[in-house]
C-alpha cells in the first residue's frame, strides 16, 4: 500500500505540474535546478570552510553531540540521553515496516534498490539505533545487502552509526568491505540529515579513516524534482562526496515528508536512481 499521507506533509510537497511549467530535464530535475551553481556547488558554498567543514556545521546539534577536537580533527561526543526512539526528520523519515523502492541505471546495468525499515534495533555507543536493510540488485541479481544503523537526536539530526555490508556474486558473499561500527577501531558516527539544514552547511556522514569518509554539503532548499513516484517542489539538495574516491560527486534530493527521491552521479560516473514506490506492510 502506498504511503499517500507522507506526500502531503509540510515542506517539499507533491505537485502535479501543468504543461509548460515544469520544463523537465532528462535527469528528471526541472530546468533551473542548478541555477547559480558552479560545478555542482552553489557560489560561496565553501565560504568560511575549515578542514572541509563549514562554520556552524553542528548548529542545531544537541550539546552532547557537538564536536570536540581529536587526533583526526573530528570527534563528536555522543550522549545516549540526547537521542529519541523514533526517526521523524521530514527529510529522512524512517517508519518501521516501510520499504522505499528506487530504480535507475549505472553504465550498462539496470539497478533496483530496496530500502526496508525494519522493526529491529541495535545498541551502538549506548544509543538504540533503528536497523535499515538496503538491498541492491543489478540486472535482477542481488549484488549488495547492507544493514544500516540510524538514530535521531532531540534536535532532529539523524545520525549514522555504521553498517554491516555484504557484497554478493552469484548468491555467495564475496566481501564485507565497507562494514564499520561507531565506537569500534576508531570509527565515529556522522550526520545523515540535519534537523535544521541551511545552505552552506557541510558535515561528515561517517568516519573511519581510510574506510568510511563520506561528506555532504547542503547546496539548495528550493529544488523542483520529478521522478516516477511523483513531482515535488521545495526539495533539499546536497552535494555528497568522499576523499577516498576523488573525482566522484553525487547530488541527492530530499522531499520533506517523503525522504530521498533522486540520486545522480554528476562527476566521475553516470548512475541515477529515482524513487518509484513506497510500500508499507
Amino acid at each position: 500500500m502506498l504511503i499517500a499521507a507522507m506526500l502531503f506533509a509540510s515542506g517539499c510537497s507533491q505537485n502535479v505540474p501543468e504543461e509548460d511549467t515544469m520544463n523537465e530535464t532528462e535527469g528528471g530535475v526541472t530546468e533551473g535546478v542548478t541555477e547559480g551553481v558552479t560545478e555542482g556547488v552553489t557560489e560561496g558554498t565553501t565560504e568560511g570552510t575549515t578542514e572541509g567543514t563549514t562554520e556552524g556545521t553542528t548548529e542545531g546539534v544537541t550539546e552532547g553531540a557537538m564536536e570536540t577536537e581529536g587526533e583526526s580533527g573530528y570527534n563528536p561526543v555522543i550522549n545516549p540521553d540526547d537521542f529519541i526512539e523514533v526517526i521523524d526528520n521530514p527529510y529522512f523519515p524512517l517508519t518501521p515496516g516501510t520499504t522505499f523502492v528506487y530504480e535507475g541505471e549505472s553504465e550498462d546495468e539496470t539497478i533496483r534498490d530496496e530500502v526496508f525499515v525494519t522493526n529491529e534495533n541495535r545498541l551502538v555507543m549506548g544509543v538504540n539505533t533503528i536497523v535499515v536493510r538496503d538491498r541492491v540488485f543489478e540486472d535482477g541479481e542481488l549484488t549488495e545487502e547492507t544493514f544500516d544503523w540510524y538514530a535521531q537526536d532531540r534536535d532532529g539530526n539523524v545520525w549514522y552509526f555504521g553498517e554491516d555490508s555484504r557484497e554478493y556474486d552469484e548468491g555467495e558473499v564475496v566481501s564485507t568491505e565497507g562494514s564499520w561500527e561507531a565506537g569500534v577501531d576508531g570509527a565515529k558516527p556522522g550526520i545523515l540529515m540535519e534537523g535544521k539544514p541551511q545552505v552552506g552547511d557541510a558535515y561528515r556522514q561517517e568516519y573511519l579513516a581510510g574506510e568510511a569518509e563520506d561528506m555532504a554539503e547542503v547546496i539548495a532548499l528550493n529544488e523542483s524534482v520529478s521522478v516516477a513516484y511523483g513531482s515535488f517542489k521545495d526539495c533539499l539538495k546536497t552535494k555528497e562526496w568522499t576523499p577516498l574516491e576523488p573525482g566522484i560527486e553525487e547530488n541527492k534530493y530530499y522531499a520533506a515528508g517523503t525522504g530521498p527521491v533522486l540520486e545522480m552521479t554528476v562527476k566521475g560516473g553516470s548512475e541515477k536512481l529515482e524513487l518509484v514506490d513506497i510500500i508499507t506492510e
